[in-house]
């Protein structure tokens, strides 16, 4: 599976522009499609610790795909400052998207998904003996 990523970078940069186009995007683009409501935000689970559970989900799968496309490459640490600049960047611009609204939860539940695949690249680059 690592090999797939790796070798089909293209998946991540697909991952990537979906995020950016439903983060830009000036309504729920889910709650459109599956509620017939633009402003009803489906949400995958109850957030925790005032911490958005979307957004988490969201950076942690893209950061996971991220590091498994990249695993090989060098540029290993640009892909970690993009991500972060990305979870900061896009939530900020919800400053000024129309119905869109900042939120440190968003903020800090992006954050957090970024830095535990983080976290868990790094263990595991450091213990891969086993």
């Amino acid at each position: 599976m690592v090999n797939f990523f790796a070798k089909y970078k293209l998946i991540f940069y697909i991952t990537n522009f979906s995020l950016i186009f439903l983060y830009l995007f000036p309504a729920s683009f889910f709650g459109c499609i599956f509620y017939d409501d633009c402003y009803l935000q489906p949400k995958l689970t109850v957030d925790f610790l005032n911490v958005s559970s979307n957004h988490f989900y969201s950076f942690f799968v893209i950061s996971v795909i991220g590091h498994l496309s990249f695993l090989k490459s060098k540029k290993i640490n640009f892909l970690v400052l993009y991500l972060i600049f990305l979870a900061i960047f896009l939530e900020t611009l919800h400053l000024i998207v129309p119905n869109r609204s900042f939120q440190w939860s968003d903020l800090i539940g992006n954050l957090i998904g970024v830095v535990i695949v983080i976290l868990i690249y790094s263990f595991i680059n450091k213990y891969e003996q086993f």
